[in-house]
């Protein structure tokens, strides 16, 4: 093998030999070598260690992530949300095929391949195909048809349990609307059992996980009745903000309903997808919830709409409740 600097076998290099690693300190006690580099002793006092000097890296201007590798700034950016798919646009023809419950996408792709599939009397064998959900589809002869997309508001009354079923045979919201559709609609979130006010059902997925998710803001009105009166200065601590286990709560607007003869009853404004968090707010300044009564939920209203009572959704309406998510 020849002497060439190339040819060499490389020597591993400790820190205490490395003279671009001597950082060690005269002055900061004795040290004592430990694998490839030299540490202080563990008997050192800490507090005797010099501070660091965090204007070294530079000034860090509030706002801004830390540098990262190389001196430049992480790059935090929320991701965009794409908005919501209107329901009456064309669809993929296997994902139709999915939504009526005849296979999954992978054996729709293959059923299109072998052409026994038909839209509108025409035989369909392109992958990527897109049909509106009016059209005619048939499937070895057979016609099908996907699930159809419902949306309904319910003024919930006292005394129902805000779930889809109860294994004590309580009463539930779904005794409500069950026959409303054939199509089995739940409700996009949970209240409890004395709540009452606007609650929506549906059995579209994409737009009922939109709601749940935890980032998404939804105006919300509530007529909060309390057991103790309210004061005035925890309704200001409530919009200025009030943090809870290292958690910020806070609401848009809070003010007494009648402060001269109803004291005890408050309206509340959030923008939360989380009605709970409303009560463990209250509960945090000293009150007892006797019951939430939800009034607006988007740009949805009780208006003519009584108690125990339902509807479904006009188009208007669930195009202005697609655009506020």
């Amino acid at each position: 093998m020849s002497d060439s600097p190339r040819s060499r076998r490389p020597q591993r290099t400790g820190r205490s030999d490395n003279p671009n690693r001597q950082r060690a300190d005269k002055a900061s006690g004795p040290t004592e070598k430990r694998g490839f580099g030299t540490r202080r002793s563990l008997s050192d006092n800490p507090s005797e260690e010099a501070p660091r000097d965090k204007s070294a890296r530079g000034p860090q201007k509030k706002g801004r992530p830390a540098p990262g590798r190389g001196g430049r700034p992480n790059k935090f950016r929320p991701k965009k949300r794409a908005p919501l798919k209107d329901p009456s646009t064309p669809i993929r023809l296997n994902k139709y095929i999915a939504n009526s419950g005849v296979c999954a996408r992978r054996e729709a792709d293959l059923l299109i391949t072998a052409g026994a599939v038909t839209v509108n009397g025409d035989t369909i064998t392109a992958l990527g195909a897109k049909v509106l959900r009016t059209d005619e589809v048939m499937v070895e002869g057979q016609r099908i048809k996907p699930e159809a997309k419902h949306y309904l508001i319910l003024n919930k009354p006292k005394n129902f349990l805000g779930t889809a079923g109860d294994k004590q045979g309580r009463r539930t919201v779904m005794d409500l609307v069950r026959n409303a559709t054939k199509e089995v609609l739940l409700p996009i979130d949970k209240v409890e059992r004395m709540d009452t006010g606007l609650l929506l059902f549906t059995n579209d997925p994409e737009l009922a996980e939109r709601m749940r998710q935890p980032g998404t803001k939804i105006r919300q009105l509530y007529h909060v009745s309390l057991h103790q009166k309210a004061r005035q200065e925890h309704l200001d601590a409530m919009v200025e903000g009030v943090k809870i286990e290292g958690q910020h709560f806070q609401v848009e607007a809070a003010h007494f309903i009648d402060p001269e003869k109803r004291p005890k009853e408050i309206g509340v404004e959030i923008h939360s997808n989380r009605p709970k968090a409303l009560t463990r707010l209250l509960n945090h300044l000293g009150y007892d919830v006797d019951r939430l009564d939800r009034t607006i939920l988007g740009p949805l209203t009780k208006k003519d709409l009584p108690r125990g009572h339902w509807r479904m959704l006009n188009q208007e309406e669930l195009n202005l409740l697609r655009m506020s998510l």
